[in-house]
């Protein structure tokens, strides 16, 4: 099977689009008519570029409003067409995409269509080339792939094939038992494109909200187990319409499509256990047991400062390293290491975003392998000096080039702890109750979001949550959860369009996307609360209004909401249980900690998300008022 990605996929120029195609691993590129129009070279300067880069251009597209026309634009559109067979000789293409008509002069009919589609194969044998007939899900009389085939069987020419495009498949429901009965060597090209299940028309829905497979909520498997039915073997091509995609990084989104077929399509070897030819198959994905360390990179200025901040909630000094300015700060199961180093990967990353969480390192069930599907998924590992005797734990770059580390326990690296560090003696009374980081929060560019699910889903067994808008005061936050399912892993993603939202100034603030806030876990919200209150941590104030509506809201003892308002404790339920959270106010780096527990909830208290937020700007208008 080949595999390709369409230029309108990506952002920037057409020379820029085909080093970041080739960057990316892809052997095919589908040519979209616009950036061959808007590139300053002929066809051939064009072909020249592609072929130089180890590139073969698989496709042009697309060809508009050509079936069914009535004259004398019947008699134009075939003009057309072969001004695009010279363009594609030009290329060095053979396969010419047409989508159904819009048009609102078109007609209608099997036959007409299957005729014009006919007479259209004739002109692209002489030139021996082809073309390949595609149901846009707006067509005005096809669209559907069923009349599509239909067309091109009646058409009954050699040169004449279907296009099946996932998305137009897909968005209108359509039965997909009918792709089984299709000859393989009818289906001419095959374009992948999942998207988010949205209420709205196929053409706003297909030019705005594409993605690639495994980014959105369409039944991409289902589809991929049809067609492999039929045994295609043929052109396998990724095309997609998306807003973010076209104002993100061009060889990150380049990266990401490659990505996303290489795991769409080594699921699809797992559920068939037939291989795919020219594509090896992948390690499996990482099962992640928890966070073994979140570590912060600082300088001796601030060092003191988030001491004291971890301190006060409960955790002590257990470690220091062997041979680094680094110490661990421990409390029940979870780990964070502060690094103080004037040189290397932390002493850059502060210098860069100051005191900032520059790595995490997550328990996994094969550390190696874990690294193996990363690098594989073109996300190369990272290395750095280390002191002999100490460990060398494996690491790939994540987002905002920041590290995550593998530790498991088969290879000894979850013994770092004892390996790389001196121990301290802990004060055993000094703790306030937190046993494990519950969830981690991290901000993005908007155009980041869907590069990062699928990073995060591509890598490890985890679900994504279905994406929730946040009222910001200062606008709309989009998030979603990437969810081990086993407590182990929780990622809140959060990225927003306004700059006026708090992630958005976090982002600005910390010089790009990072960890905005961590989550600690406690069976007794209320005991370690007051433990941390007496400490000295300044929490986060929420307004009494708050807690007058939970009165009326919810059954709760009117005891329990008073205890709540006096320690600043906000709540949500579900079906299964309670959520009780609490937030303390933003340190150094616009960061910020929770505390949590939970009673047999899954959530993440998305109702009362506004009110932090309005709590947040609140504290930082009047910190923007005094000059702080």
């Amino acid at each position: 099977m080949r595999t390709a990605i369409a230029t309108v996929c990506l952002s920037g120029t057409l020379p820029e689009k085909i080093d970041a195609i080739a960057a990316a691993r892809f052997k095919g590129v589908e040519i979209f008519e616009n950036d061959l129009l808007s590139f300053n070279g002929r066809p051939r300067d064009a072909r020249r570029m592609i072929e130089d880069r180890g590139l073969q251009t698989v496709t042009f597209q697309p060809f508009r409003d050509f079936e069914g026309m009535p004259e004398p634009q019947r008699s134009k559109v075939f003009a057309r067409a072969e001004r695009k067979f010279d363009i594609m000789q030009e290329l060095g293409c053979d396969l010419l995409m047409v989508c159904s008509n819009v048009a609102p002069d078109s007609l209608g009919g099997i036959d007409r269509a299957a005729a014009d589609f006919h007479a259209l194969g004739e002109l692209a044998a002489q030139r021996g080339m082809r073309v390949g007939f595609e149901a846009l899900s707006w067509g005005r009389h096809v669209h559907d792939y069923r009349d599509a085939w239909e067309i091109v069987r009646r058409a009954d020419h050699p040169a004449v094939g279907l296009v099946l495009d996932s998305f137009h498949v897909l968005a209108r429901g359509t039965d997909l038992s009918a792709i089984r009965t299709i000859p393989k060597d009818r289906i001419f090209l095959v374009q992948m494109a999942d998207a988010p299940k949205l209420d709205m028309d196929y053409l706003s829905w297909s030019r705005h909200y594409r993605c690639f497979p495994g980014q959105g909520d369409l039944p991409i498997d289902d589809f991929m187990l049809a067609l492999n039915e039929t045994g295609f073997d043929g052109l396998l091509s990724l095309e997609i319409f998306n807003d973010r995609f076209r104002a993100g990084s061009t060889r990150s989104v380049a990266i990401d499509g490659q990505r996303a077929l290489l795991v769409m399509l080594d699921e699809l070897r797992q559920k068939t256990g037939a291989a795919v030819a020219g594509l090896p198959s992948l390690p499996p994905k990482a099962r992640c047991s928890g966070v073994e360390f979140i570590e912060f990179a600082t300088d001796a200025r601030a060092k003191n400062a988030l001491e004291q901040t971890l301190q006060g909630l409960g955790f002590m000094k257990a470690g220091t390293h062997r041979s680094k300015a680094v110490t661990r700060w421990r409390q029940g199961d979870a780990n964070v290491v502060v690094n103080a180093e004037t040189d290397g990967f932390a002493h850059s990353f502060n210098i860069m975003h100051g005191l900032s969480v520059c790595a995490l390192a997550l328990r996994v069930d094969d550390a190696q392998r874990t690294v193996a599907r990363a690098t594989a998924l073109l996300d190369p590992p990272f290395q750095q000096p280390v002191a002999p005797g100490e460990l060398n734990i494996p690491a790939v770059r994540c987002l905002g080039g920041s590290l995550l580390y593998f530790v498991d326990h088969k290879s000894g690296l979850d013994r770092l702890w004892d390996v790389d560090f001196e121990p301290v003696v802990l004060d055993p009374d000094s703790g306030t109750g937190l046993e494990r980081v519950d969830h981690i929060s991290q901000s993005m560019h908007h155009e980041e979001m869907l590069t990062w699910l699928l990073f995060y889903t591509s890598l490890f067994e985890a679900r994504k949550t279905p994406l929730q808008t946040v009222l910001d005061p200062g606008g709309i936050v989009q998030s979603q959860v990437v969810d081990a399912g086993n407590g182990g892993l929780r990622l809140v993603l959060n990225a927003s369009q306004s700059q006026l939202t708090q992630s958005s100034r976090f982002l600005s603030d910390f010089f790009g996307s990072g960890v905005q806030h961590i989550a600690f876990g406690t069976r007794d919200i209320f005991a370690t609360v007051e433990r941390i209150k007496a400490n000295g941590v300044d929490l986060l104030a929420i307004p009494q209004n708050y807690y007058e509506d939970l009165e009326v809201r919810v059954d709760l003892p009117l005891e329990t909401i008073a205890r709540m308002q006096a320690n600043n404790i906000l709540y949500d339920r579900d079906d299964a249980g309670e959520y009780f959270q609490a937030y303390t106010q933003t340190i150094e780096g616009g960061m910020f900690f929770e505390i949590v527990e939970r009673r047999h909830y899954a959530g993440f208290g998305a109702i009362n998300a506004p009110i932090r937020l309005a709590a947040q700007s609140r504290l930082a208008q009047i910190a923007t008022q005094l000059g702080v």
